[in-house]
C-alpha cells in the first residue's frame, strides 16, 4: 500500500490526541469539587447541560436518518457517501459530548482550586478546555483518515465532512438559542428589574444561564470548529487529489494535520501558570501571558515542521507559503478581534463612556463598532487568499484554510477555557465564597470573555477561508469553468445567497427573542408567586427555566436547518450548477461580513458592561451600567447565536453543493 508508513503515523497522531485527552481528563477528575453547596450547584448545571444534549441528539438522530436516505437515493454511484456521513456525524457528536462532559465536571473544581491557588485554578480551567480542543482534532483526524484509507474516493471524504456539518448546525445554532434565551431572561429580570448580581442563586434562570455557557460555548463552539477543521482538510484532500494525484493529494493534508496535533500538545504542555500577587489586573495579564506562550510555541513548531514536510514530500515550498499565509491571517484576525472587543482597548472603553448617555446611544455605538471591525478581517482574508492562490492555485487556498486551523487543539483549548471560567465565577458567587476567591474567579472569567471573543473571530475567519476552499472544490466537481455576472442564473444565486444569510439571522434572533420572552415571564412568575424567594429563604425552580430554554431552542432551529439544506438543492435542480455557484459566493460574501459585525459588536457591548462593573463610570447600579446591560442583552444573540451560526451556514451550503454537484450537471442548466 502506497504511503503505508505515513498512514500509520497519521493514525497514531489521532490516537495521541485522544491519549492526551485521557490524561487531562484523569488529572481534572482527581481534583476536589469543593464543599456540598459547590457540588450541588455544579451537579445542577451538569444535569441541565446533559439533558439538553440528550434531547438535541434525539432530534439530530431523526435529521441524520432523513439525510442518510437522501444521500443513499440521490448519490447511487457512490453508495459509501451515506456511510461516511454517518461516521462524520458520530465522531462530531462524540467530541461535543466528551468535551462538555469534562467541562461540567471542571467548573466546581476550578472554583475550589481558586480558594487556595489562582494558578491552580487557571491550570484546571485551561486543561478542561484542552479536553474539548484535543477531542476535536483527535476524533476529526482519526475519523477522516480511517474513512479516507478505506475508500480512496473524494466524494466519500466529502460525505464525512457533511456529517460534521449536520452536528455543528444543531449544536451551534440550537446551543446558541438556548444560552442566549437563558441569559436574556436572567439579565432583564434579575439585574435590571430586581437589581441582584448576575449569578445570584435567587434568580430562577441562573442555572439555565450557566448551562447555556456549556451547550453554547463548549459543545457549540467545539462542533463549529470541528466542522471547520474537517472541512478544511477534506477540501484540501479533494483538490490535492486533482493536482497531486489521489494518494499524495490525500496524504499531505492529513500529515500536516497530524503535525499540528503534535505541535499543539507541546504548546498545551508549555502552559504552566505561576502564582502572582493579588490584584485583578496582574492576574489577568499573567493569564494572557501564560496561555499565549502555548500559542507561540505551537505556531513556531508548526512553521518549522510543515516547511520540512512539504519540501520533502512535494519538492517545492509553494504550498508551505500558502499555509503560512493562512496561519498569519488567523493570528492577526484574532488580534484585531481582541482590539475591538477587549476592555483593554479604546473601542470597548468608548462604548462604556457613551453608556452614560443612555441605552439608545450605547446600541448605536455598538453597531458602529461592529461595522467598523469588518475592515481588517476582510483585508486579511483577501491578502491571504491572493497570496495562497499565487503560491498554490486553488489548492493553495484550501491549504491556507488549513493553516488557520492547523493548531486548533491549542486554539480551541483557550476558547473553551472561557465558559468554564465563567461557570467557576458563578459558582463562587452562588456558593457565597470569600471576596478573594470571587476576585480570583472573576479575573479568570475576564480573560475567558476575551479568549471566547478571540475564538469567535477565529472561527468566523476560518469559516470564510474554508468556504472559499469549498467554492473552489465545487467549481472542480460541478465542472463549472466560469460563473459570469451576465448569466441570469448566477445573479439569481448571488441574490438568494445574500438573502439566505439575513433570513437565517432573523430566524435565529427571533428564536432567542421568543425563548427570552418565555423565560422572563417564568422568572417574574417565580418572584411573584414563591414567597421568600427575594429574601433568600425559599429556593427557585431552576429546572423550569432549563426546560423552557431547551424546548424553545429545539423548536426554533428546525426551520433554519431545513433552509440551509433545501435552498442549494432547489436551486441546483431548477437553475443548474452555475446558479449554485452564485449562491455560494453570495452566502460567503454577506455571511462573512454579517458574522464579523455581529460577533464583534456583541463582544464590545459585553466587555463595555464589564468595564463599568469594574468601577468605571459609576460602577454597578449606575445609569451607565443599566444602559450597558441593555446593550449587552441586545449583543448576546448577536455574538453567541446569529453571528456564529453563520459560520455553519456558509460552509454547509458549500458541502451540499459539492456533494450534489455531479447530480446538478446532469440537468439542463442556464
Amino acid at each position: 500500500m502506497e504511503g503505508l508508513v505515513l498512514r500509520v503515523l497519521i493514525i497514531l497522531s489521532g490516537v495521541l490526541a485522544l491519549g492526551f485527552v485521557g490524561y487531562l481528563a484523569t488529572t481534572i477528575i482527581r481534583e476536589s469539587p469543593g464543599n456540598e453547596k459547590m457540588r450541588e450547584i455544579s451537579h445542577a448545571i451538569r444535569q441541565g447541560a446533559m439533558a439538553f444534549l440528550r434531547r438535541e441528539f434525539t432530534t439530530l438522530a431523526i435529521f441524520t436518518a432523513v439525510v442518510f436516505i437522501i444521500l443513499a437515493v440521490f448519490i447511487p454511484p457512490r453508495p459509501f457517501v451515506a456511510i461516511a456521513y454517518l461516521c462524520g456525524t458520530f465522531t462530531s457528536a462524540m467530541s461535543g459530548w466528551l468535551g462538555m462532559n469534562i467541562a461540567t465536571l471542571a467548573n466546581a473544581r476550578t472554583t475550589n482550586a481558586a480558594i487556595g491557588s489562582w494558578a491552580r485554578a487557571l491550570k484546571i480551567a485551561f486543561s478542561s478546555g484542552a479536553v474539548m480542543g484535543f477531542c476535536v482534532v483527535g476524533l476529526g483526524l482519526l475519523g477522516l483518515s480511517i474513512v479516507a484509507f478505506i475508500w480512496e474516493d473524494s466524494h466519500v471524504w466529502l460525505g464525512f465532512a457533511f456529517g460534521a456539518s449536520s452536528v455543528a448546525l444543531f449544536l451551534r445554532a440550537g446551543g446558541g438559542i438556548f444560552t442566549k434565551s437563558a441569559d436574556v431572561g436572567a439579565d432583564l429580570v434579575g439585574k435590571v428589574e430586581k437589581g441582584i448580581p448576575e449569578d445570584d442563586p435567587r434568580n430562577p434562570a441562573v442555572i439555565a444561564d450557566n448551562v447555556g455557557d456549556n451547550v453554547g460555548d463548549v459543545a457549540g463552539m467545539g462542533s463549529d470548529l470541528y466542522e471547520s477543521y474537517v472541512s478544511a482538510i477534506a477540501a484540501s484532500m479533494v483538490l490535492g487529489a486533482i493536482v497531486l494525484g489521489t494518494v499524495k493529494g490525500m496524504l499531505l493534508p492529513l500529515a500536516l494535520s497530524g503535525l499540528g496535533i503534535v505541535a499543539s500538545i507541546i504548546g498545551a504542555l508549555s502552559v504552566r501558570p505561576k502564582e502572582v500577587e493579588a490584584g485583578f489586573e496582574k492576574q489577568v495579564a499573567q493569564a494572557y501571558s501564560t496561555m499565549n506562550r502555548g500559542v507561540y510555541v505551537s505556531n513556531l513548531l508548526m512553521i518549522i515542521a510543515s516547511g520540512l514536510v512539504i519540501w520533502f514530500y512535494i519538492g517545492s515550498l509553494g504550498l508551505f507559503w500558502a499555509l503560512i499565509a493562512g496561519l498569519i491571517a488567523g493570528f492577526l484576525i484574532a488580534q484585531a478581534t481582541k482590539y475591538f472587543t477587549s476592555a483593554e482597548y479604546s473601542p470597548a472603553k468608548k462604548l462604556a463612556r457613551v453608556a452614560e448617555s443612555g441605552a439608545a446611544v450605547t446600541i448605536i455605538e455598538g453597531i458602529a463598532t461592529g461595522l467598523l471591525s469588518t475592515v481588517i478581517p476582510i483585508l486579511l482574508v483577501v491578502v491571504a487568499t491572493v497570496l495562497a492562490y499565487i503560491f498554490g492555485d486553488l489548492l493553495g487556498i484550501a491549504i491556507a484554510s488549513m493553516g488557520m486551523l492547523i493548531n486548533l487543539g491549542m486554539s480551541l483549548a483557550m476558547d473553551c477555557y472561557g465558559p468554564i471560567a465563567d461557570n467557576s465565577a458563578g459558582i463562587a458567587q452562588m456558593a457565597g465564597l470569600g471576596k478573594e476567591v470571587r476576585e480570583r474567579c472573576e479575573a479568570l472569567d475576564s480573560v475567558g470573555n476575551t479568549t471566547a471573543a478571540l475564538g469567535k473571530g477565529f472561527a468566523i475567519a476560518s469559516a470564510a477561508l474554508a468556504s472559499l476552499a469549498w467554492l473552489a472544490t465545487y467549481f472542480e466537481v460541478a465542472k463549472v469553468e466560469m460563473a459570469s455576472l451576465t448569466n441570469v442564473a448566477v445573479v439569481t444565486g448571488l441574490l438568494l445567497g445574500g438573502m439566505l444569510t439575513f433570513l437565517f439571522c432573523a430566524l435565529a434572533m427571533r428564536g432567542v427573542g421568543a425563548g427570552g420572552f418565555a423565560i422572563v415571564n417564568e422568572v417574574r412568575r417565580q418572584f411573584r408567586e414563591i414567597k421568600g424567594l427575594m429574601e433568600g429563604t425559599a429556593k427557585p425552580d431552576y429546572v423550569a427555566c432549563v426546560d423552557i430554554a431547551t424546548k424553545r431552542a429545539l423548536k426554533s432551529m428546525m426551520l433554519p436547518g431545513i433552509l440551509v439544506l433545501a435552498v442549494p438543492l432547489i436551486l441546483g435542480f431548477t437553475l443548474g450548477p452555475k446558479a449554485v455557484a452564485g449562491l455560494l459566493a453570495g452566502a460567503l460574501l454577506v455571511g462573512f461580513l454579517m458574522a464579523v459585525m455581529m460577533a464583534n459588536a456583541g463582544g464590545a457591548w459585553d466587555n463595555a458592561k464589564k468595564f463599568i462593573e469594574a468601577g468605571n463610570y459609576g460602577g454597578k447600579g449606575s445609569e451607565a451600567h443599566k444602559a450597558a446591560v441593555i446593550g449587552d442583552t441586545v449583543g448576546d444573540p448577536f455574538k453567541d447565536t446569529a453571528g456564529p451560526s453563520l459560520n455553519i451556514l456558509i460552509k454547509l451550503v458549500g458541502k451540499v453543493a459539492v456533494i450534489f454537484g455531479p447530480v446538478f450537471i446532469m440537468l439542463v442548466a442556464f
